[in-house]
C-alpha cells in the first residue's frame, strides 16, 4: 500500500529536476493539510455544538472556520494542480492562502492570541525559500511581519486599551525570531542552489570532455586507417597492375583471327570477356575492401568470428608485409566469436603486421594463432625480427613512443591498439628481446552469444 502511493506521487509530470524531487512531499503536505484541516474544523463543530447552540456562533470565529476551510479546499486544489505538472502555480497558492489567513486572524484576533502557534507562518517560509526561491522567501517575511505589527496594533486597541504599550512588548522577538528564520532558510537554500550549480556546470564540462574524447578517439583511429591504407597502397598497386594487365591481354584477343567460323569466334570473344569479366571482379572486391576499411563510421560492435574475421583479412595483410616476409594463420577449427567493432579489429591487425614489416629486416615469418581458451579468444602474433630490449618493451604502448625516425611514423598505432583492446574488456601484452623476435598476446572475452 505504501510503496505504490509514493510511486503514484512520483508520476506526477513536473518537468523541472529540482521541483520534480520536491513534488512527493509538497503533494503529501497538501493531501494532509486538505485531510485534516477540514476534519479537525468538523470536529470542533461537533465537539462544540450544544454550546453553540445556546450561545450562537461569533462572526470572528465564523471568518476563521471559513478561513481553516479555505486552506484545505486550497491544498486538495494544489494536489490537483500538481497532477497536471503545474507544480509552482500550487505551492504559491498554499502560500498565498496561508498569508491571507495569518493577517486576517491577526487583524481580528491580534498578536497574542497567534504566539503560541507559529508553525503556519514557518511553514510559509520554508516552502517559499525552499520552493520558489529568495525573492518569495524575503516577501513572505515583509508580509508576515506587516501582519504581525497590524496584530500588535490590534491588541494596542482592544485587549490592552488601558496600556497600549504592553501590546508591542513581544513584537521585538516575534519579528527577531522570523528574521532569523529567514536568514537561516535563505543561507542554507543559497548554499544548496551553488552546490547544484557548481554540480551542474561540472556535469557539463565532463559531458563536453567526454564528447571531444570520442571525437579524438575517432579521429585518431582514422588516422591509423589512413596510414595503414598509404602502407599498403604500393601492394594494392601491384595488384591492380596484374589485373589491369590480364583484362588488357584478353582484350587483345579481339584482335586474333585463327580463321574458325564464327561459332568459334563468338565462343572466343566470350571466353575473353568471362575472363576479363571475372579479373574485374577481383579488382573491384579489392576496392571495396580497401574502401571499407579506410571509411569513416561509427563504431558498430556485433559478434563476428574472429579466425574467419582474420582469414579474410590475409590478402590485406599480404599486401602490407613485404614480399620476403611468409605469412602464416593457424586457428582453432571451434567457432572464435568475440563482440568488436570490426573494423577496428581489422585496425589492430594491420597496425600489428605493419610493426612486424619495420621489424624484419629482410626475410623472416610473420605467425598468427588464434584460439580459444580459459573463455577468451586469444590472438598471438609473433616475427622473428630484431626484437626489442626491455626498456623499450616497457613502453612501446606509450602515445608517441616511437623508436622510428620522425617522418616514419606518429607513434600511436600500438597505443591505439592497447586503447580498443582494454575498451572491449581485453587484454594485450608483449614478450620481446633482442635477437629473439616479438610476440604480441590479445586475450578478448568471448561473446555471451556463444
Amino acid at each position: 500500500m505504501y510503496r505504490p502511493f509514493l510511486r503514484w506521487l512520483d508520476r506526477a509530470p513536473v518537468m523541472d529536476p529540482v521541483d520534480q524531487r520536491n513534488a512527493r512531499v509538497i503533494q503529501a503536505l497538501l493531501l494532509f493539510l486538505g485531510v485534516t484541516v477540514p476534519a479537525t474544523v468538523a470536529f470542533a463543530l461537533v465537539a462544540s455544538w450544544p454550546m453553540l447552540r445556546a450561545e450562537g456562533l461569533p462572526w470572528q470565529s465564523v471568518v476563521s472556520l471559513a478561513m481553516s476551510l479555505a486552506i484545505g479546499l486550497i491544498a486538495l486544489g494544489g494536489v490537483a494542480l500538481i497532477r497536471r505538472g503545474r507544480f509552482r502555480l500550487a505551492v504559491k497558492l498554499l502560500i498565498g492562502v496561508l498569508l491571507a489567513v495569518f493577517a486576517v486572524n491577526m487583524a481580528l484576533n491580534g498578536l497574542q492570541q497567534q504566539i503560541p502557534d507559529q508553525l503556519a507562518q514557518l511553514l510559509v517560509m520554508l516552502l517559499s525559500g525552499l520552493v520558489l526561491g529568495r525573492r518569495a522567501l524575503w516577501t513572505s517575511f515583509a508580509l508576515l511581519a506587516t501582519s504581525v505589527v497590524l496584530g500588535a496594533v490590534q491588541d494596542a486597541h482592544v485587549l490592552f486599551a488601558q496600556t497600549p504599550a504592553r501590546a508591542f512588548y513581544n513584537l521585538p522577538s516575534v519579528l527577531f525570531t522570523y528574521l532569523l528564520v529567514a536568514i537561516l532558510i535563505d543561507r542554507t537554500t543559497e548554499a544548496l542552489r551553488e552546490s547544484l550549480r557548481e554540480s551542474n556546470a561540472r556535469g557539463a564540462a565532463l559531458e563536453q570532455e567526454i564528447r571531444e574524447r570520442e571525437r579524438t578517439h575517432a579521429q585518431l583511429i582514422h588516422a591509423q586507417k589512413k596510414e595503414i591504407t598509404e602502407r599498403m597502397a604500393s601492394g594494392m598497386a601491384h595488384d591492380f597492375n596484374n589485373i589491369f594487365s590480364v583484362i588488357a591481354g584478353f582484350s587483345a584477343e579481339r584482335h586474333e583471327d585463327d580463321g574458325g567460323s564464327d561459332a568459334q569466334r563468338a565462343a572466343q570473344l566470350e571466353s575473353s570477356l568471362a575472363s576479363v569479366e571475372a579479373s574485374a571482379r577481383r579488382g573491384m572486391a579489392i576496392s571495396r575492401r580497401l574502401l571499407r576499411f579506410s571509411r569513416r563510421d561509427e563504431t558498430q560492435v556485433e559478434v563476428f568470428d574472429a579466425g574467419e574475421a582474420i582469414d579474410a583479412l590475409q590478402p590485406m595483410l599480404r599486401q602490407l608485409l613485404d614480399a620476403r616476409i611468409v605469412l602464416r594463420f593457424d586457428r582453432d577449427t571451434a567457432p572464435l566469436p568475440i563482440l568488436f567493432d570490426r573494423s577496428q579489429f581489422e585496425l589492430m591487425l594491420l597496425n600489428l603486421a605493419s610493426n612486424t614489416r619495420d621489424a624484419i629486416n629482410g626475410t623472416g615469418v610473420f605467425d598468427i594463432q588464434a584460439r580459444c581458451a580459459a573463455g577468451h579468444v586469444v590472438i598471438d602474433l609473433r616475427d622473428d625480427g630484431a626484437g626489442m630490449p626491455p626498456e623499450v618493451a616497457a613502453r612501446v604502448f606509450e602515445p608517441f613512443f616511437s623508436t622510428k625516425p620522425a617522418d616514419s611514423g606518429t607513434g600511436l598505432g600500438l597505443a591505439v591498439v592497447h586503447e580498443l583492446v582494454t575498451t572491449a574488456g581485453g587484454t594485450i601484452a608483449v614478450t620481446s628481446a633482442p635477437g629473439a623476435g616479438t610476440t604480441f598476446r590479445i586475450a578478448l572475452p568471448l561473446s555471451p552469444a556463444a
